[in-house]
């Protein structure tokens, strides 16, 4: 078993809920497809649940992660506090695990986009490079789907959209491989904050 085997990785940042508590070689997820965006009413219940079947309390986590976004405003929030809350409680690291790794670190296709639906035709999207085992992302992007669809790249997410090229993975099985392929890399740890790519309507209408 590694130096870091146990842990507490959350997943707010779109309509699913993916919690997974690792401990050494047992590993639990508790994924739900989509919970009409009810994170802050059914997350801890099922951090606890999880946390429970692994046979795992939060002081004895080496470290928490949370997606970080993009995605919903109110989702990524929900779950970077928590992850925070943890954090602060037992004196642990954090990870941060954007959206984008989420899908990249589940893919190995040479050039390709990381996708998130941002709605109203438009979507949020990074450029990912895998050459030699090793990952590259570009800046990520707000663009209209016209624009993403005529790019002629694969296209990866989580969410059922209709897009030319495009591949749908399932949030929950890729949260373990993005947390342990993240900790191979080196210096996973840091600073935890939201990634918002643009600002939430609420900013936008008081422009």
């Amino acid at each position: 078993m590694g130096a870091y085997d146990k842990f507490l990785a959350i997943d707010t940042a779109s309509a699913h809920l993916s919690v997974l508590a690792v401990n050494g070689e047992r590993a639990v997820l508790n994924h739900l497809a989509d919970c009409a965006l009810r994170h802050s009413v059914l997350l801890m219940k099922e951090a606890e649940s999880a946390l429970d079947g692994a046979g795992l309390r939060p002081a004895e986590c080496d470290f928490f992660c949370a997606v970080t976004g993009p995605g919903s405003f109110t989702g990524i929030r929900i779950g970077i506090s928590a992850a925070k809350g943890f954090a602060l409680a037992s004196g642990k690291p954090l990870m941060p695990l954007t959206a984008f790794e989420l899908v990249a670190y589940n893919v190995n296709d040479g050039d390709f986009f990381a996708v998130t639906d941002a709605a109203h035709g438009h979507f949020y999207v990074c450029r990912c490079t895998c050459r030699g085992g090793e990952l590259k992302f570009g800046e990520p992007v707000y663009i209209p789907g016209e624009e993403l669809a005529a790019c002629g790249l694969a296209l990866y997410g989580f969410q059922q959209l209709a897009l030319p090229r495009y591949t749908r993975l399932d949030a929950g099985e890729c949260l373990l491989p993005a947390v342990r392929k993240k900790l191979a890399c080196g210096a996973p740890f840091g600073e935890m904050h939201a990634l918002y790519i643009r600002k939430s309507q609420a900013e936008e209408g008081r422009r």
